[in-house]
């Protein structure tokens, strides 16, 4: 027994054999994913309050008279920032043996950026936009210099994370552009673009979960097999997201758009056949279907706006892209985090009564939001009611996995 203890630890401390010798650093300090998922969880919850009050105007915040747009921007990149480097402050360590973890008052100070950038988007009307720029382009700056050995990785195994994260760049620095007035294309054109790099990010990073997440939950249930995360079914989805998103901003209403989009729902469904192992079923176990559901949701949304365009009777793209938003990216979000809170604090993949219902509630929510056009005459009621039950994921997040982030792992590794 002593023998597979020693074992399970040697494997743990793989990816923190060079752990900062800074002394004194706090848990919720120790690692990368930490103070982040502590203000990620907390920030979501408020936004979503502080939206609320915007959209039922009891708090006045014109945000430069364009409210919708500075919407989607904060939901789309506000969000992203504290995702991207969540994983890339845990998981480059392990990709890279060698990359020093960014932990302790290197992490806080990166933190408070974060936090300026988010302080400067809700005061942006006082601050400016500038300012607000300057912040949230800086911090992207700041991931892409993170994460320069995965573009500058002679194999290049894992540079499309890196090249995906210079095109989001970009497309950020344009938005701002545009709402300078430096650019002629419209802010809500650049953000659809912007969704389509951060869908294609998203399937980037969930390959690397799944070939992490599912292996060890096999391990822990003695499944002997092996999951295998093929790069041909991602790189087809990726391929047609980024074509739909090409095609989107150029020709918009083209009706070809359409079968673009129902083809890239069946490319992004197609990955879930990874799941399909050739000698164990591993389809009924939680966390595969938590994943899963990831790709479901996707699909779901370039399906049902690709059936829109090519159907006259209805217009509801603006809500099935909630699919692919609240659902795919917002389930993304909290899987990740569920993962990541168990095994890199230290402990199993578990599943439980409250996990169960983080995932299920995102799903409910977002069908009550996707539905909309169908029931318009409770439009109200859903907008309101998917917005809460949206939330409270994140509120049992904080309830579950806090108690885990400001503590020391339970296996005593450092991180």
């Amino acid at each position: 027994m002593s023998n597979i203890k020693e074992e399970e630890k040697l494997h743990a401390t793989n990816h923190y054999a060079y752990y900062p010798d800074e002394e004194n650093i706090p848990p919720y300090l120790a690692y990368g994913f930490r103070p982040i998922f502590l203000l990620l969880a907390p920030y979501l919850i408020i936004s979503m309050v502080l939206w609320g009050l915007v959209w039922n105007g009891t708090l006045s915040i014109p945000f430069m008279n364009d409210t919708l747009t500075w919407h989607i921007y904060e939901m789309l990149f506000g969000i992203l920032t504290a995702g991207i480097m969540a994983f890339l402050t845990t998981g480059l360590p392990e990709l890279f043996p060698g990359m020093i973890p960014f932990v302790g008052k290197r992490l806080k100070i990166i933190m408070m950026l974060w936090i300026l950038g988010r302080i400067s988007f809700w005061t942006i009307d006082i601050t400016g936009i500038w300012f607000t720029a300057i912040l949230n382009i800086t911090m992207m700056f700041w991931l892409l210099w993170f994460a320069r050995l995965a573009v500058l990785d002679p194999l290049q195994r894992h540079a499309s994370l890196g090249y995906t994260m210079v095109v989001i760049l970009g497309i950020e620095i344009w938005f701002f552009a545009s709402q300078l007035g430096y650019s002629i294309v419209d802010g809500m054109s650049i953000l659809k673009l912007a969704l389509g790099a951060i869908v294609v990010l998203v399937l980037l990073a969930m390959r690397r979960v799944n070939m992490e997440a599912v292996n060890e939950l096999m391990e822990d249930k003695n499944i002997d097999d092996i999951y295998i995360s093929r790069p041909p079914l991602t790189n087809l989805a990726v391929f047609c997201v980024t074509l739909f998103s090409i095609i989107e901003f150029l020709y918009p209403t083209n009706t070809a758009l359409g079968w673009i989009g129902l083809a890239t729902a069946a490319a992004i469904l197609g990955i879930t056949s990874d799941y399909k192992l050739e000698d164990k079923f591993i389809l009924n176990q939680p966390f595969v279907i938590y994943l899963a559901l990831v790709y479901v949701m996707f699909s779901i949304g370039y399906a049902l706006i690709g059936w829109d365009i090519l159907n006259d009777d209805i217009y509801g793209i603006n809500h099935f892209r909630h699919f692919i938003t609240s659902g795919g990216i917002g389930l993304a979000y909290i899987v990740v985090m569920i993962i990541v809170g168990w095994i890199h604090t230290g402990r199993h993949l578990t599943s439980n009564i409250y996990i169960h219902l983080m995932i299920l509630l995102i799903v409910i929510a977002t069908i009550m939001r996707g539905i909309i056009p169908f029931y318009e005459e409770y439009s109200g009621g859903l907008y309101l009611w998917s917005a809460i039950v949206w939330t409270i994921p994140f509120m049992l997040y904080i309830k579950v996995f806090y108690k885990f982030l400001i503590s020391p792992r339970a296996d005593g590794i450092k991180g």
